[in-house]
């Protein structure tokens, strides 16, 4: 481990044109990430880091996460055995919020309802707003209850 430091924030130069990496937390010390898949670019989920994840991730190599539902941070696959190795780590012009382009260890799947990626359903738009939602993977890459068992679903309502 680096025990990587992030720099601080003096200019919007600084920020938006430099070299340093300075990235910026919202008031719950979290900021979003987008995470694809690095060969098709697929969008595979949105999720959330604090600094020790950020820290963590560009660190090891693997996606961690900070879950706001179970509030604790979360090694990604680190019980699915679906680990996101990172290829690629963007911040953007702000740095406010990161992209990951990852591979996924086993079935390839980053959904934990099983499905390949999180937006697995479309939202009719224009014409056919306000028809049910469609789904767009047929079948599941894993089955939920058979990888976590017991663990409490992050899903609340």
């Amino acid at each position: 481990m680096t025990n990587l430091k992030f720099q601080e924030r003096s200019s919007i130069e600084q920020v938006e044109e430099s070299t340093d990496f300075a990235p910026k937390f919202d008031e719950n010390g979290l900021m979003p990430c987008i995470t694809s898949e690095a060969q098709t670019g697929e969008v595979l989920m949105l999720g959330w880091m604090n600094a020790e994840a950020l820290r963590l991730t560009v660190e090891t190599g693997e996606a961690h996460y900070y879950s706001r539902a179970r509030q604790v941070l979360w090694h990604k696959g680190a019980t699915s055995g679906l680990i996101q190795k990172v290829i690629q780590a963007r911040i953007d012009d702000d740095q406010d919020a990161i992209w990951l382009r990852v591979e996924v260890a086993g079935s390839g799947a980053s959904c934990h309802v099983g499905y390949h990626s999180c937006f697995y359903r479309e939202v009719p738009v224009d014409n056919a707003a306000g028809q049910p939602l469609e789904f767009l993977e047929g079948e599941k890459t894993f089955d939920p209850e058979a990888v976590y068992g017991d663990v409490p679903n992050p899903t609340q309502l």
